[in-house]
């Protein structure tokens, strides 16, 4: 009896402790800079935001700074965007993702800041070529 109630209370504080860590999940939509976003830029968000945080902003900002650009996932289902906290992924890893629809990230959610932790992602297939069959 006494092993039964031990595993029941250890299973009990593993869920808690998984609850205080966040919910797991998974959301898919636009990957752009919250300055973007806030200024309805999607395809057209200026590469500079990533770094200084606003679009021309790189008139006073130098290449030693450390960049202040807030990443957020634009999520159409739900008509809101989150931030995202890169965790373990280089941001390098980004480019083929950044301005960029269908970029699927998995993490731990955290509801309080309204921020993914991720801990993968996944950038959508680039275009496919084509060629134009048609006379100019």
């Amino acid at each position: 009896m006494k092993k039964l109630m031990l595993i029941g209370l250890g299973l009990l504080f593993a869920t808690g402790a998984a609850w205080a860590k966040g919910e797991e999940i998974e959301k898919k939509g636009f990957l752009a800079t919250e300055w973007c976003v806030k200024n309805d830029m999607f395809k057209d968000c200026r590469l500079e935001s990533y770094a200084c945080g606003a679009g021309g902003c790189y008139e006073h900002w130098n290449f030693g700074d450390k960049p202040t650009g807030k990443l957020v996932l634009y999520v159409h289902d739900d008509g809101k965007y989150y931030y995202i906290d890169l965790g373990h992924i280089e941001p390098s890893e980004l480019d083929e993702a950044k301005n960029a629809n269908e970029v699927t990230f998995k993490g731990t959610y955290d509801p309080k800041t309204n921020t993914i932790h991720a801990r993968e992602f996944k950038a959508p297939p680039p275009p496919k070529k084509s060629f134009f069959k048609g006379c100019l």
